[in-house]
């Protein structure tokens, strides 16, 4: 069954086609047959990449007005001869759409199909995620319109997987009727990741989803970590937006609330711009002076740049604090599940977040860490560690795919 996948951004649209089935099985019946990514939509020098798998890129400049247009062409360029994708010659042979959004507010729990009503949940929740929920809606609406109902549409939510916290977890200590009238809390994002890396270890290690307790980190210019116990989530580090928890490439992460006013009066800025700066000028960035790109920070603090091995002290230290808390909220971890950019291609950070985790039965394997980037999954633990490290790079897209045919097929 073939979906197209897509993850729809202001000014943005990327896309998949994966061929798959509902179900979660570790083998190699999944297959991606073509990726692509639409930018600048709604100026005159929009950029338009295409790749069909095994084929070579193919990159043009052109004037895009909307989403509309920009998936139209996407759709044009997925049943010519020239794209020549494997089983793709029509629309008639794309199964469904599987859409990303972002945040599904407490009315979506899970993956759903597409009408009115979810439509009016999605636009509800944009206020939760103003950069996200209504660039999402904005593919959606163009699908509809292109497509019609022809082709069903899912919508697979970040925040569907956190969904199983706790009140304990998710609630404030604020005043509680910031929760009943507004619905003030923690919802957590990453959520497709990290539910996608639980089903892979569980799969890889032969256990079923209900004995998979671990703790999975989602490290990439954004971060965040998950408490996964009887492989539901029930903790993690984001809360009521993407800005708390762990240091990001240009998020803060956790900071004293108090430091808004502060910050405010010092430098004579607004709330808003306050808010501005911890979401788009802290972070590695903030501490580096320089650059948010993980690579380059390394890069730095091997040539001897005290302030990039600093902040890379600092964005280690955050995560290690969080992951130890989980252990302990969990009851006992069976591993630490690295992912995302930065997680699965990151042996120095992997290493300093490792640091001093003997103490909860974890040791490092130094080679097997070195030797494991760029895609390739596998232990980074010593034999005799009782705590697991485990590297399994995401595929959310896939899990987008699979979600949106067991869905649309009703398993």
């Amino acid at each position: 069954m073939n979906v197209l996948v897509l993850n729809c951004g202001s000014s943005s649209i990327k896309f998949q086609i994966i061929k798959t089935n509902p179900e979660f099985i570790s083998n190699n019946s999944d297959k991606r047959l073509a990726k692509g990514l639409l930018e600048r939509i709604g100026f005159k020098d929009a950029i338009v990449t295409f790749q069909a798998e095994g084929q070579e890129k193919n990159r043009t400049v052109r004037p895009l007005e909307d989403h509309v247009e920009g998936l139209n062409v996407i759709m044009d360029w997925i049943t010519s001869p020239e794209a020549n994708i494997e089983g793709v010659k029509s629309v008639s042979d794309i199964y469904a759409v599987g859409h990303r959004v972002v945040h599904g507010g407490e009315d979506m729990q899970e993956s759903a199909l597409i009408n009115d009503e979810v439509i009016k949940v999605i636009s509800n929740c944009s206020e939760l995620a103003p950069l996200h929920n209504p660039a999402n809606l904005m593919g959606i609406t163009a699908c509809r319109e292109l497509l019609g109902d022809s082709v069903p549409q899912v919508a697979v939510f970040d925040t569907a997987f956190h969904a199983s916290m706790p009140k304990e977890s998710f609630l404030y200590a604020i005043p509680y009727d910031l929760y009943e009238d507004f619905r003030v809390r923690r919802y957590g994002f990453h959520g497709t990741s990290h539910r996608y890396v639980t089903m892979q270890y569980a799969s890889q290690s032969g256990i079923s989803l209900d004995d998979t307790n671990i703790i999975t980190l989602h490290l990439g210019n954004g971060c965040s970590a998950c408490a996964v116990k009887n492989g539901k989530s029930i903790d993690t580090s984001m809360g009521f937006t993407p800005l708390e928890g762990l240091v990001m490439g240009t998020r803060s992460g956790d900071v004293d609330p108090s430091l808004i006013e502060y910050i405010g009066d010092k430098k004579e800025l607004t709330a808003k711009q306050v808010l501005n700066m911890l979401n788009k000028k802290s972070g590695m960035l903030g501490l580096t002076r320089k650059t948010s790109d993980m690579r380059d920070i390394e890069d730095a603090a091997i040539d001897g740049d005290e302030q990039a091995d600093l902040a890379l002290d600092i964005f280690a230290h955050r995560v290690r604090a969080y992951a130890g808390r989980y252990f302990v909220e969990i009851g006992g971890a069976r591993a630490i599940v690295f992912t995302g950019g930065v997680g699965e291609n990151s042996p120095i950070l992997r290493e300093k977040i490792c640091r001093g985790m003997e103490a909860i039965g974890l040791t490092l394997d130094k080679e097997a860490n070195e030797k494991t980037w760029r895609g390739v999954a596998g232990p980074i633990h010593t034999a005799d560690s009782t705590l697991e490290a485990q590297v399994i790079p995401t595929n959310e897209e896939l899990l987008i795919a699979r979600d949106t045919v067991g869905v649309v097929s009703g398993k």
